[in-house]
């Protein structure tokens, strides 16, 4: 990963979560472990090197953990730790945000920030 030059938080997080990837791979994650070829055909678009270099990137920053075990065939699972779970708040927002934008593109319109009021999101 590429280091952090201005020091700000901001781009930190941007570093660590940034991409395509990352922050769908901790949305499935949310719902409990999952294993490889859960994740796969989860993210169907994902090629299988991207999702190798995705999830061991997370690994690296101690949002999820990789468990191997001894079995034939090997079965790799993936789980997020507590660190990962911290992220639930983030992933509930972004989700809701596009669900937000989907909404409008399939309304045609531009997007508008609901009011305060509004509690549907």
């Amino acid at each position: 990963m590429k280091d952090n030059v201005s020091g700000c938080a901001v781009e930190e997080a941007m570093r660590l979560l940034g991409g395509r990837w990352r922050v769908v791979l901790l949305s499935y994650l949310m719902a409990g472990p999952k294993r490889f070829s859960e994740i796969r055909r989860a993210v169907p678009n994902i090629s299988q090197r991207m999702l190798t270099l995705d999830l061991r990137a997370l690994e690296e920053a101690g949002l999820l953990t990789r468990t191997i075990y001894a079995e034939v065939p090997v079965k790799v699972e993936y789980r997020l730790t507590d660190e990962g779970l911290r992220l639930r708040e983030l992933v509930e927002m972004l989700r809701a945000i596009g669900l937000c934008l989907r909404g409008q593109a399939d309304a045609g319109g531009a997007f508008l920030a609901p009011d305060a009021a509004d509690n549907s999101l």
